[in-house]
């Protein structure tokens, strides 16, 4: 049983997989993209690294890209339970 609850997985997980399943649609080099989650008290940071060519079409114009996925990712954190932060490490 205790093991079960080693598994189960965070809020914070679930809004990870919809970044992670955006940027790979966005990116050239989808094995260069990692995501960092961590959790703290007052909400979770969800740190995206990807190859630095990448890093552009992740911000997008003006960063109206990054901007979107921000705003995806608050709303899912919000039905989850939980806030959320992204940051792009180029």
């Amino acid at each position: 049983m205790e093991q079960e609850d080693m598994l189960e997985e965070m809020p914070s997980d679930k809004v990870a997989d919809l970044v992670e399943y955006i940027v790979c649609g966005l990116v050239d080099d989808e094995d260069a993209v990692s995501l960092d989650v961590i959790d703290g008290e007052e909400g979770s940071l969800i740190e995206v690294t990807c190859a630095q060519s990448d890093a552009g079409r992740i911000i997008g114009r003006r960063g109206r890209t990054i901007k979107a996925i921000r705003t995806l990712a608050r709303a899912l954190g919000q039905r989850v339970g939980t806030s959320v932060e992204v940051e792009i490490l180029g």
